[in-house]
């Protein structure tokens, strides 16, 4: 126990790739304040930002914009990212998520149904942060195995709690039925 406590102490830094089009955001800022190892690149979307050990990737659009532009501009731009990005994520921020927005979250996801894209509502800059760091850790290696395990042992452990389990074998109906 004190020793993933320890784990948990340590503090989780990873590069990250982001779209020279947020250098001056308070997103790219905020995650140079992390100490994270933050690299500008002109040859990713605009609005993009890749945690480029997890494979992750955010795509950050404003409500507002997506209002003001053409519905065909914007949906262009998140079908090129989910083309290229095989976990990808679209981080629609608004500060209230009112009818307009949810509308659109929908027409949106009607639009990639059965593509690899998430969407995911967020108010402001530390909401964002917060869940982009959130969803790149627990993607990373060291965190994703010790998720897998701590799954693995919940599991057998409901098995063997489980008063289903328990009266099954002792009618001795165990045998043909073998949950793992």
């Amino acid at each position: 126990m004190a020793e993933s406590a320890e784990k948990e102490k340590i503090k989780w830094t990873t590069t990250i790739i982001i779209s020279t089009s947020l250098k001056s955001c308070e997103v790219a800022i905020a995650l140079e304040n992390r100490s994270h190892k933050v690299r500008y690149s002109a040859s990713v979307e605009n609005g993009s930002i890749i945690f480029s050990r997890t494979g992750v990737a955010f795509l950050l659009m404003d409500a507002k914009e997506c209002f003001m532009s053409a519905e065909e501009i914007f949906l262009a731009k998140i079908e090129k990212f989910i083309n290229i990005h095989q976990n990808s994520f679209l981080l629609l921020s608004a500060a209230l998520h009112g009818l307009k927005e949810w509308k659109l979250m929908f027409r949106i996801q009607q639009r990639f149904l059965g593509s690899n894209l998430r969407i995911l509502p967020v108010h402001n800059t530390v909401n964002a942060i917060d869940l982009m760091c959130t969803i790149a850790k627990i993607t990373s290696k060291p965190y994703i195995d010790s998720i897998c395990y701590r799954m693995i042992t919940t599991k057998a452990y409901i098995i063997e709690q489980s008063p289903i389990w328990k009266t099954l074998q002792k009618i001795n109906l165990s045998d043909s039925f073998n949950p793992n």
